[in-house]
């Protein structure tokens, strides 16, 4: 069984041994194949925010150029932030922002060429991404109490996972 294929039940396992130890995934076998995976997700932010980050007004800087960086670090590190998880030669990412009026969508789409899929590097650009957002506005983002009633990251999933023969 690899990666790619549907796990039906505990028999099915690919990141356990028969003992119940968890192994990394042998894809050595595997041929190489030209790979994308894109994900998404938002966070939803006060309108006055979003404003700010529109005209370039929030005091750390440049809030989607650096949430840019930090989605692609975040790709290129995967491997070691997700247990089991192969290192593998990113051939490209590509991030978009969509501003709305309350919300910032975030989509990040990750290219390979090798034995294992990429969305997880997808999924963890997108979330580092948003960090980072939330990370540059918190100081705008907090109520007078110092929480944040109105910030949230939401509905983080994959989009599209695709697969060619190299």
């Amino acid at each position: 069984m690899s990666e790619d294929d549907d796990a039906s039940g505990a028999d099915d396992l690919t990141h356990t041994t028969d003992e119940g130890d968890v192994q990394m995934v042998d894809v050595g076998d595997k041929p190489d194949s030209e790979r994308r995976a894109v994900a998404a997700g938002e966070i939803r932010l006060q309108p006055s925010t979003i404003a700010a980050i529109r005209d370039d007004e929030v005091g750390k800087g440049d809030v989607l150029a650096t949430a840019r960086v930090g989605a692609i670090q975040a790709v290129k590190h995967t491997w070691e932030t997700i247990p089991m998880c192969h290192q593998i030669p990113i051939t490209n990412v590509d991030t978009d922002f969509s501003l709305g009026d309350a919300r910032i969508e975030l989509q990040v789409a990750v290219e390979t060429t090798g034995k294992t899929g990429c969305e997880m590097e997808a999924l963890e650009g997108v979330t580092t991404g948003l960090n980072v957002v939330w990370d540059m506005v918190k100081a705008i983002e907090k109520d007078d109490e110092g929480q944040y009633p109105d910030t949230g990251i939401e509905n983080v999933r994959v989009l599209t996972k695709e697969k060619h023969r190299a």
